[in-house]
């Protein structure tokens, strides 16, 4: 008998599920980039690591962001272009580099690199600009490096470096954390370098490009920090009152538990912690509306993620990849379909070998992590329209909080249905009902998988197992009203298709 019940409301619309909210991460910071993307830190050109490509590229990622996080505020872009020989070796003043602890970038891989990896994976670039130790010319120049097509120095210089026809940047993300490794600014001093940055940045879409660029403000999880973010910004005498098109902010979650010696109740915990997303959206939204609109300014959260106490700058923020942890991100996942109104982006932290990363290297072997199967299953909702789920779920009461056991979102398109649902807990597995409204599927009609139902919540993947955790098909049964009835076993995520 079921003892948890999903009703789709398929008339009740959100907004389109805008496909960059499948967004990711990259940053220069451990084997994220070299040893992950790239396959050299030292005196050779290095090249591509064509295992990792050939694994993005299946993955069809909207969109990547970087070059940081808190390496972009120290980071000064033409140091990365040009001959590899003849590139400066730099501090990297925020993190190590690789597993050695080395505060050292090489500068092997910059900008073209990015870029190139960019166009043969098929995402768009999303280039964080330095505004903790950079200045607004920088940031322009490089506008003008990526995206124009005149006769200027800078566009011939990238036509040098390789590329003819501009690269086409779109987002472009002034600061990172500016709150903090950005410069420790408060919300109006960042507001108004923010607007001086924006002056210079956002006037290139004038004349010189034949496209518009999206300008992106980084905000705090404290939410009284937006709100005089967003005030101070609003206050111009002349020109655009709001010179932004986004505002991020990050939310990283289980960073005082390590998943190998975490119990069942830590479980809880953490995966409760994972939806506080929904909390902070909210709070960041109406920070927005309280001066602005959403309906102009999107939200964007272009760092979130597991962040274990394994993961530590001595190590470059490597952690196990587990169960747990892609639990987690099908639950932040269904979270964003919710708020599919107000976002516009996502961007997990990082995509390889750092943190909560989709793929992880060694040596020569590369495989995809738990978390990569989340995002292949829940890919069909990219582009549909978001419709309103409710729940009826039992939960578990926490020391100040609760954890609903079952967690659910929908999307629609032209041809049908699609149901993502969460077993988020970890002890017992849960009969689910899920009832279309307006609908009533038959045999034929639905397609169902299912990730994790053979593996533990703590269980690690490496390259000899990685192949065990992709989707299986789900025994889905369907009642003379079209309910349609799965057992998900403990920890596990399913998506149901409905044609």
């Amino acid at each position: 008998m079921a003892d948890a019940r999903v009703t789709v409301h398929t008339e009740a619309g959100i907004d389109e599920i805008a496909p960059e909210m499948h967004g990711h991460f990259s940053e220069h910071l451990g084997r994220c980039v070299y040893d992950g993307l790239w396959t050299a830190d030292g005196a050779g050109d290095g090249e591509f690591r064509e295992d990792v490509v050939s694994l993005l590229a299946d993955l069809e990622i909207p969109v990547l962001r970087w070059p940081g996080g808190c390496f972009a505020d120290d980071y000064h872009w033409e140091d990365g272009v040009g001959p590899q020989e003849d590139r400066p070796r730099r501090r990297n003043l925020f993190w190590a580099q690789g597993r050695d602890e080395i505060p050292e970038e090489s500068n092997r891989f910059g900008t073209d690199e990015f870029l190139q990896l960019c166009e043969r994976i098929g995402t768009e670039p999303y280039l964080a600009a330095n505004i903790g130790s950079g200045d607004p010319q920088e940031a322009a120049d490089w506008v003008e490096y990526c995206n124009y097509d005149g006769n200027t120095e800078l566009a011939d210089r990238r036509r040098e470096n390789g590329h003819e026809e501009p690269y086409g940047v779109r987002y472009w993300g002034l600061g990172n954390e500016n709150w903090g490794c950005g410069g420790q600014m408060t919300p109006e001093q960042y507001a108004r370098e923010y607007r001086r940055y924006a002056t210079y940045v956002g006037s290139m879409d004038n004349l010189m490009l034949d496209h518009d660029l999206e300008l992106i403000a980084c905000g705090f999880e404290g939410h009284e920090w937006n709100r005089r973010f967003m005030e101070e910004i609003g206050h111009t005498a002349w020109g655009v009152d709001f010179p932004l098109d986004h505002l991020t902010l990050h939310h990283y979650y289980g960073r005082e538990m390590t998943v190998a010696d975490a119990d069942e109740d830590q479980y809880d915990r953490f995966l409760a912690e994972a939806l506080e997303m929904d909390e902070h959206i909210e709070r960041i939204a109406a920070a927005i509306n309280a001066v602005a609109t959403t309906r102009d300014i999107g939200v964007i959260i272009d760092e979130w993620g597991a962040w274990h106490l394994d993961a530590v700058a001595s190590n470059g923020l490597e952690q196990p990849g587990t169960v747990l942890d892609a639990l987690s991100a099908a639950a932040v996942l269904d979270v964003f379909n919710h708020h599919s109104d107000v976002m516009t982006m996502s961007n997990i932290a990082q995509t390889v070998n750092v943190l909560q990363c989709l793929v992880e290297t060694d040596g020569d072997d590369a495989w995809a992590r738990p978390t990569y199967h989340v995002f292949d299953l829940y890919a069909p909702h990219k582009g549909n329209e978001a419709v309103r789920t409710s729940v009826d779920t039992p939960a578990r009461e926490l020391e100040d909080d609760e954890l609903p056991l079952v967690g659910a979102s929908a999307s629609i398109d032209g041809d049908g249905t699609y149901v993502t649902v969460t077993n988020l807990d970890c002890r017992e597995g849960h009969t689910v009902e899920v009832r279309l409204e307006g609908a009533a599927p038959a045999d034929g009609d639905v397609d169902a998988n299912v990730l994790f139902a053979e593996h533990d919540p703590d269980v690690e993947v490496d390259a000899d197992n990685a192949d065990e955790f992709g989707a299986e098909e789900l025994d889905v049964s369907i009642d003379d009203d079209g309910t349609l009835t799965a057992d998900l076993a403990p920890s596990t995520v399913a998506g149901i298709s409905v044609r």
